[in-house]
Order: structure tokens, then sequence, then C-alpha cells
């Protein structure tokens, strides 16, 4: 955040009138703010006309936007603003100037707000505005102070894609390291392993969670597959059927589990789950010659194998 820059805003902007004609002065003092999202956002256009016709809205709809997202990954209803909250002002220089000037104020009934200014809305650093709007949204919804810490975990919290990686490496911590986050507990990290994230795509973790699952486990410990194995892969569990029936149990159980972890990731995905699916219902039926069997798996390590092929 800029606070370290010597001239206030508006001593900035007496200096700017001061070099305008009375004209326009006047043309800007009547141009109309933008106001989006009940009233929280308000953009101000201190430039001439064709500039604000050229980026008034555009930035308008820009800060909106951030909000928006905010809000969804919140899950807050948005709130109606009698005064806005983030009050961007766009000037009127035309070369590339990246400075993002941000204010923080309070009116005088207690309510947190912002002051944005972009001296050059062509040139404002993208970034570092994305981050003054993040830090003037939480000032004006919550009415807390963000650090730079803070407003970044907030963006990548709200942005789908970020914030399925922040899950899968928390997840692998926990698993690989056994590592806890403040105050979750195992429960939380198998729910987490469970859901999905981002629905309609499979990531590499989403892969290799449900490849993690593909072997069979006795229903009772004491109780070995073939009296001496604790677990078998889906390759072995072919042979090992003819010899216990417990193996074709484990096999029709499994189908729900792989259900739950696989469906929701995208086609590709749910053609390879439909496929290992088909595969445990033959094994558990085991009306088909084990060539037969080992086919619908090799189909169904193919579907799988293709997931995060382009």
């Amino acid at each position: 955040m800029n606070y370290g820059i010597i001239l206030p805003l508006t001593l900035i902007a007496t200096i700017l009138l001061a070099t305008l004609t009375k004209a326009e002065i006047i043309d800007r003092f009547r141009a109309a703010p933008v106001t989006q999202l009940d009233g929280l956002v308000q953009v101000y256009g201190d430039c001439p006309a064709d500039m604000r016709r050229d980026f008034q809205l555009p930035v308008a709809s820009f800060t909106s936007g951030i909000c928006r997202k905010l809000y969804a990954a919140e899950n807050k209803k948005q709130l109606k603003f009698a005064e806005p909250g983030i009050i961007v002002r766009i000037g009127d220089v035309r070369t590339n100037l990246t400075d993002v000037i941000a204010r923080p104020a309070t009116r005088t009934g207690g309510m947190k707000f912002t002051r944005i200014y972009l001296p050059s809305p062509s040139g404002a650093d993208l970034g570092k505005f994305r981050h003054e709007v993040v830090r003037a949204f939480y000032r004006a919804v919550d009415g807390v102070d963000l650090d730079d810490a803070g407003v970044t975990k907030k963006l990548r919290e709200a942005d789908p894609v970020t914030r399925v990686e922040d899950i899968q490496s928390e997840v692998a911590a926990w698993r690989e390291r056994g590592e806890y986050a403040a105050g979750k507990t195992d429960e939380d990290y198998l729910k987490l392993l469970r859901g999905v994230h981002l629905p309609g795509v499979a990531t590499k973790d989403d892969v290799m969670t449900f490849a993690s699952r593909l072997f069979l486990y006795p229903e009772l410990y004491a109780m070995p597959f073939c009296g001496k194995y604790a677990a078998c892969s889906f390759r072995d569990a072919v042979l090992f059927a003819k010899e216990d029936p417990f193996v074709r149990l484990a096999a029709y159980q499994k189908i729900q589990s792989l259900m739950l972890f696989g469906s929701g990731h995208g086609d590709k995905m749910n053609e390879a789950v439909e496929a290992y699916a088909k595969f445990l219902v033959e094994l558990a039926r085991f009306k088909l010659s084990g060539e037969e069997l080992l086919k619908l798996l090799d189909d169904a390590d193919a579907k799988l194998k293709g997931v995060l092929e382009e």
C-alpha cells in the first residue's frame, strides 16, 4: 500500500484542477460516478470525457468482479451500502504510470471505507490494484484491516484453482508428514480427501488420491484374505477370489467407496470410475474368466491413465 506518498490526494486534486480551464473543471465536477454492487463500489473519473468513456465502466466492473468473488468465497450475502465502501478515482495521465494510491478512512458513524486513486488508468499496476481492492473490501464489509499476507490468503481462497492448490498442499502435509493446521483433526482431512474442490476438473492430486484407493481389504483385520493377506491389489484379487469368497465381498463393498472418491471430477474421470465399478461388479459376481476380468481391469487402468493426458 502506498502510504508513503508525500502529497495527500486532496492536494493533488487541487494542483490538477489549477491547470484546467473553467469548462474542463465544470465537466469533471458534473460527471456522474459509476456505482455498482449495491453501492459498495463507486468509480469517479477525474479525467476528460473520452477517458471516462474508455476506463470508468471497465474499472468499476473489474473492481466489482473482485468483490463478487470475495462474497462468494466467504459465502456472504451482498450488503447494501448507503455510502460507498470502495471509492476509486481515475486520473488523466495517459502514460504508463503504474501508481496505485490507497487511503483508508472512517466516516463519522464509524464505517470504514477506502479511497483508491489510479493516476493512469491504462498503466496502473493491476496486481497492486487487485490487492488494494481486496483490502478495501474487508474494511468495508467486515470492518477488518488485513496485512499483506492476509490479503494474499483471501485472494487465493477466492480463486478456485489456487484454493484447490492450497487445500491439496495442506492435505499432503497431513498425509506425508503428519502436520495439522490449527484446529483441524484427522476427520477434517478425511473429509477434504473425499471432497470435490474443483467441480468438473481432475487434478493430479485427485487422480493420485483415487489411485491410492485401488486396493481391497478384509472386513476384519483378524481374517486376512486367503488366511495370509492383509490387503491385495485389484489385479491380485482376480487370482485370490478363486480361493477366498471374502475377496468378492470386499470387491462389492469397494464400489461405493470408489464412486465417492472419484465422481465429480469431469468426464474422463467419471469414465475411469465407471470402468473400475464394472470390473468390481464382475469380480463380485465371478461369472467371467480370469482373462476377461483382467481385460476389464486393463481398460479401467488405461482410462485412469488418460485422465491427465491432453
